[in-house]
C-alpha cells in the first residue's frame, strides 16, 4: 500500500538521491563527472522501482538493500572526492554532497524496519486462518 510509512522514507531517500544527482554534478572522480551522478540517478530509479513494489515485500527488501550498497558506494566515492580536493577538509568550504547518502541510508534502513514488520503482520494473519 502506497500510504504506508515505509512509502514516506523511500520517498525522501529518492528525494535525497535526485538532490545528490544535481548537486553532484562537479564531483569528478576518476577523472569522469558522470560517476556520482550515474550512481545517484540508479539510486532514485531503484527507490522508486522499490515504492512501487509494495504486493511485494521481499522484492521491496532486496531493492532496498541493493540501494543501500550503492548509496554506501556513493559515500566512499563521495570521501575520496573530498580528501582529493584541494584546502583542507572544511565543511562549508567542500560542499553539501556527502550528506545526501547518508540521509538515504538511513531512511532505506527504516524502510526495511517496516517492510519487514509488515512482513510478520502478514503471516501471523495468515496462520490464523
Amino acid at each position: 500500500m502506497i500510504q504506508r510509512i515505509q512509502t514516506v522514507f523511500l520517498f525522501i531517500a529518492a528525494l535525497s538521491a535526485a538532490a545528490l544527482h544535481f548537486t553532484g554534478m562537479d564531483a569528478e572522480v576518476f577523472g569522469s563527472e558522470y560517476i556520482v551522478a550515474a550512481m545517484s540517478l540508479v539510486s532514485f530509479i531503484v527507490a522508486i522501482v522499490s515504492i512501487f513494489s509494495y504486493k511485494q515485500r521481499q522484492r521491496q527488501i532486496m531493492l532496498n538493500t541493493f540501494n543501500l550498497f550503492i548509496n554506501v558506494l556513493l559515500i566512499g566515492v563521495l570521501m575520496y572526492w573530498l580528501l582529493n580536493l584541494s584546502g583542507g577538509i572544511s565543511f562549508p568550504e567542500k560542499g553539501i554532497e556527502p550528506v545526501f547518502p547518508v540521509i538515504a541510508i538511513f531512511c532505506l534502513f527504516m524502510a526495511n524496519i517496516y517492510i519487514r514488520r509488515d512482513e510478520r503482520l502478514v503471516k501471523s494473519v495468515d496462520r490464523l486462518r
